[in-house]
């Protein structure tokens, strides 16, 4: 790593030593990758999904190669709460990295439960929550919160009254009417910073089965078939809101995270690219600096914004 680049960001209240994070849902709950990936390098891990119960998930198959890309159909399984508190916080807490904590609910007093509990002294080693608005409002017909601005505002708002302790980071949806809108509805509730996006709905068949390639009828597609695509939505976001802004959508290179950043994040999630690569987002890290330095920076924070500048 060139030493003379400075890879450090700030993503509101938190300095990360570099922008690299393993995105949820991808890296487990960031100890069963411990012995594949140095987690103190990183800049910081997102676990998967965190509810207030804990869920099975969706019937297998759960993931499908797609040309460029990956569908998954998990269904948010999970450990539920108090098991991650009682289970997987204390393994790690060893590690000098941030643990950004993903949050999600069916409903909205479910978010504001899950980070009540993980606001209790017992769960220190936490430095933000991510909220997954993703999941459907079952008391509202099924419709997702992130679909509509006026849900966005009301799910954040009760969020950031609950997370006393911590920053509230809001993962938008990708596929909405206006990205920009809702972006503004989760700053506006009090979001910190913004993580775009989520996967986009999709799906894969079998033509001779007749059936779904997935074990359920749909999934989410992520990968470098989505990265042009988010790429535009981390930039209409960026010119929509103030708060920091993180990328997430097919990064497997170092250039890729310097495309993200020169539309305006931050900061960059990996996901997808840890499937085939465990060791992706710590492989990133080390070739980020030179890349930096080819270049002609010497600080990432540097190039932010090159482009919205380059067009007017």
């Amino acid at each position: 790593m060139d030493e003379t680049v400075d890879l450090a960001v700030q993503v509101g209240a938190l300095r990360l030593q570099n922008p690299i994070i393993a995105a949820s849902g991808t890296f487990g709950y960031g100890v069963e990758f411990a012995h594949l990936v140095d987690l103190n390098r990183l800049g910081g891990l997102v676990t998967k999904g965190i509810s207030l119960e804990p869920i099975e998930g969706a019937p297998s198959p759960r993931l499908c190669e797609t040309p460029s890309g990956m569908l998954n159909a998990v269904g948010l399984q999970n450990v539920g709460v108090e098991a991650f508190v009682r289970d997987k916080l204390p393994l790690l807490r060893k590690y000098n990295t941030h643990v950004i904590v993903n949050v999600f609910g069916y409903c909205l007093e479910e978010y504001v439960q899950v980070i009540e509990r993980l606001e209790r002294k017992d769960a220190d080693g936490i430095a933000a929550y991510e909220l997954n608005i993703s999941c459907p409002n079952v008391k509202k017909g099924g419709m997702q919160f992130g679909a509509d601005p006026v849900q966005v505002g009301e799910v954040v708002k009760l969020a950031r009254a609950a997370a006393r302790k911590r920053p509230l980071w809001v993962k938008l949806m990708p596929l909405v009417t206006d990205i920009g809108l809702t972006a503004q509805a989760a700053a506006d509730a009090g979001a910190d910073a913004l993580t775009v996006a989520n996967t986009y709905p999709a799906m894969a068949v079998d033509h001779r089965s007749a059936k779904s390639k997935l074990g359920n009828a749909t999934g989410g597609l992520s990968g470098p078939a989505v990265k042009p695509i988010t790429l535009r939505l981390v930039w209409e976001v960026r010119k929509a809101v103030k708060v920091p802004v993180i990328g997430l959508g097919g990064v497997e290179t170092a250039e890729d995270v310097l495309d993200y950043v020169t539309v305006g994040a931050i900061a960059v999630q990996v996901g997808t690219s840890s499937f085939a690569d465990p060791g992706a987002s710590e492989a990133i890290v080390g070739r980020l600096a030179g890349a930096v330095n080819r270049a002609n920076f010497k600080s990432i924070n540097d190039m932010r914004d090159r482009f919205s500048v380059e067009i007017g």
